[in-house]
């Protein structure tokens, strides 16, 4: 028997999210094999890609393999419109960050404001006790500070606690992660004991409001043409070095698809909305001492008043850093490197973590220390 880290009465009345993947639908048939009376719910936000070969976690085929996969399990399913959702708190933030230059991550996002936010609301209104979802993290009571924490899944190529740290943590004692102990392949295998429809379904890999011709064109589509205004390459000695087709198709770290030659591989290091320029240089000019944060949620931990030591990772994919915390504002953090990083993100998440507990994390601003020009002016903001 699975371990949901937690202990909850079995006559506790469990909400389940399922998107129609097959993690969901194994959190659904967990719920109900460990005796808990299980309701399905499927959040619909009207998307559809009537072209795309790709599986979509909140499309109508997503819909209909969650419907399916609540019959075969016998339980009630319902789906609630989320559509207002999703453009008022998603999709136009993420236009916006990517027409002020930064790179967004909208399921940080979609998990803070639409999952454990209206969602979760609405599931304790129709009375739940308990929301479960299948994403791969857990949730921990510790006994010796008296209050709930997050904490990475047991297999780290799936932990998701990157996406995660927006969860606010007075909704931690009422969220359930059953998959937290779990590998993929463990959950493939209970779903084909289960004899769901989704074992063998596919994984959603890509952000499901985005076409498969990519976020440049569903931004031409949303805005139209005139948010691609051409503007200047800046090379690291101030200089124009060649024309951009509009600062919404570079992100920090790009190489490829520049469309200048300088004789030397350059990279973007900087993107100015004001000045409509796109900075590039040799790949030393991406290293930054730290960074500046906002929208700081400290979800398993409490604001600290002096600076902490942490384990940082600036992006999903990126490994743990060591480095140090400083509180600047209520919700306004400064993090300092032990060693320079590359490809200090705005837009992006840093997120902190001790051994395997997820403290927090918050919306970076900008680098400190790069070789653009020290940007500590921000710190007075």
């Amino acid at each position: 028997m699975v371990n949901i880290n937690r202990e909850v009465n079995k006559d506790k009345k469990v909400f389940v999210a399922m998107s129609g993947g097959v993690d969901s639908s194994v959190v659904a048939a967990l719920m109900k094999e460990q005796g808990y009376d299980v309701v399905g719910v499927t959040m619909c936000f009207s998307i559809t890609h009537p072209d795309s070969k790709k599986p979509s976690c909140c499309g109508v085929d997503g819909i209909q393999d969650a419907k399916r996969a609540a019959q075969i399990l016998d339980i009630p399913h319902y789906v609630l419109d989320f559509a207002k959702d999703i453009n008022e708190h998603i999709i136009d933030n993420f236009t916006d960050e990517y027409i002020n230059g930064r790179t967004p991550n909208p399921c940080v996002r979609c998990n803070q404001f639409l999952k454990f936010g209206t969602l979760y609301r609405k599931v304790m209104s129709l009375g739940a006790d308990c929301l479960a979802t299948g994403h791969y993290a857990k949730i921990h009571y510790n006994r010796a500070r008296d209050c709930y924490e997050m904490k990475k899944a047991e297999d780290q190529r799936k932990c998701q606690s990157y996406f995660l740290y927006s969860m606010k943590k007075e909704t931690l004692s009422r969220v359930l992660f059953p998959l937290g102990d779990l590998t993929k392949a463990e959950v493939r295998q209970l779903a084909e004991r289960y004899a769901l429809n989704t074992a063998d379904k596919p994984e959603s890999q890509d952000i499901c409001f985005v076409p498969d011709a990519g976020y440049k064109e569903f931004i031409r589509q949303r805005l139209g043409d005139g948010v691609f205004v051409p503007g200047d390459f800046v090379g690291a000695d101030g200089k124009v070095v060649g024309r951009h087709k509009g600062i919404i198709n570079y992100t920090i770290g790009q190489r490829d698809k520049l469309g200048i030659a300088l004789g030397e591989p350059v990279y973007v290091y900087r993107i100015d909305k004001e000045s409509n320029t796109v900075h590039v240089g040799p790949r030393e000019h991406l290293y930054a001492k730290g960074l500046f944060a906002e929208n700081f949620n400290p979800v398993s931990m409490d604001v600290p008043r002096e600076t902490v030591a942490v384990s940082a990772r600036i992006r999903y994919n990126a490994p743990e850093i060591p480095a140090r915390l400083t509180c600047l504002e209520a919700d306004r953090i400064r993090v300092d490197f032990d060693e320079p990083q590359q490809s200090v993100t705005p837009g992006q998440s840093v997120v902190f973590y001790r051994n395997d507990v997820v403290l927090g994390g918050a919306i970076i601003e900008g680098p400190i220390g790069c070789a653009a020009g020290d940007i500590e002016h921000l710190a007075g903001r």
